[in-house]
């Protein structure tokens, strides 16, 4: 993805500049891109899981929900109450601003923006999303872990995997000779915060899978306008 990014990144600069146009419009055309992409990808996902599959989606959701809770153990639920607390967006969010702190005082401009840009945009997109569906959390058995607002799409899924991925993408990048390692570990993480959420009861699978594919979309436009900002400015900037 890495190389993927930086490619993809490239063309856009030199298609970019064949129309002569500034270049500060086209980080904040594929920022908006990205978000408008997540949310019609989300808004596609919800109607169809409600107009084609809604009971076969629900009796799914259902199913997952009973197996995994039959996985519930005593020792386990403190290790996934940590897991559950690394994808809190709130603690994400927290995380995120500390380090663009820390960046811009090393001068790492570019990161610094794309992190804070990133948190802000997630934790926005994912509000105003679980506002327009509405969509109540599972009530299937008592919840030991405390939830607010609604439930679609998962807001721990979406900011884990645009704050994690990130971060990941970041040290893969310093970090040439671990980049394999990087990966798989970020890929693990993100996946248990999602788990960590189905393990408690307080999300459907359906949830879980739509915060990941929002959360892809606005990453990838996230990765997309750093690079571009690298490229495109001068050095310093």
């Amino acid at each position: 993805m890495l190389e993927v990014t930086r490619r993809l990144s490239r063309l856009l600069i030199r298609w970019w500049r064949q129309f002569g146009l500034p270049f500060v419009p086209l980080l904040t055309t594929v920022r908006l891109a990205g978000l408008v992409l997540a949310a019609i990808a989300l808004w596609v996902f919800a109607e169809i899981a409600e107009e084609v599959l809604e009971k076969e989606t629900y009796a799914f959701d259902v199913n997952v929900l009973f197996a995994v809770q039959r996985l519930q153990e005593p020792w386990l639920n403190p290790i996934m109450l940590g897991i559950t607390t690394v994808g809190d967006p709130a603690v994400l969010v927290s995380l995120c601003l500390f380090v663009s702190l820390w960046l811009l005082i090393r001068r790492q401009r570019s990161e610094a923006i794309t992190i804070a840009i990133a948190a802000v945009g997630a934790l926005g997109l994912n509000m105003l999303l679980k506002s327009l569906f509405e969509r109540d959390r599972p009530q299937l058995w008592t919840r030991t872990v405390d939830v607010r607002y609604y439930s679609f799409p998962s807001g721990h899924a979406m900011l884990s995997m645009v704050i994690w991925g990130l971060f990941g993408y970041l040290l893969a990048s310093r970090f040439p000779k671990w980049r394999n390692q990087i990966v798989i570990a970020t890929s693990v993480l993100i996946l248990l915060i999602g788990f960590s959420r189905l393990y408690f009861g307080v999300h459907w699978l359906t949830d879980i899978v739509a915060g990941y594919a929002a959360g892809f979309v606005w990453l990838v436009a996230c990765l997309l306008s750093m690079e571009i900002r690298k490229r495109g400015l001068p050095q310093g900037n």
